[in-house]
Formats: structure tokens, sequence, C-alpha cells
């Protein structure tokens, strides 16, 4: 009688640490589901700004070439 009580704790002991496993795994794949959505998002994000950047980046090139404060200095000492 003392073997079953063993043998029914240990089961008890095994099917514990199994059923920890298992909610551990599944807490790990919803954590790297939660992480990949969060990379696909700041990707999305990236490429917005760098295409934002580039629009920017053009137009002040753009105001820059137009405006006498930004022109080169030989016009300046061609003046003189």
């Amino acid at each position: 009688m003392n073997c079953d009580m063993d043998g029914d704790m240990e089961n008890q002991v095994e099917m514990e640490e199994k059923t920890r496993l298992i909610n551990q795994v599944l807490e790990l794949q919803h954590t790297l589901e939660d992480l990949s959505a969060r990379v696909d998002a700041v990707k999305e994000e990236n490429l917005k700004l760098k295409s934002e950047n580039q629009v920017l980046g053009q137009y002040i090139e753009n105001l820059m070439s137009a405006s006498s404060v930004f022109q080169t200095t030989d016009n300046k000492s061609k003046r003189k």
C-alpha cells in the first residue's frame, strides 16, 4: 500500500511539472507572437519614416538651392 501511495505521489508531481512546462511553453509562444507583431509594426513605421525623410530632405535641398543664403561664396566674392 505504501508503494501505491509513493507511485501516486510521483505521478502527481510529474503531472504538475508537465503542466507547468506546458504553461511556460504557451506563455513563450504568446510572447514570441507579440514580439513578432511589434517587429512588423516597427519595420512598417521605419519604411514610412524613411519615405518622409527622403521627401523632407529633397524639400530642404530645394529650399537651400533657391535661397541666396546658401549659395556658394564664389558668387559673393565676384560681386566685390
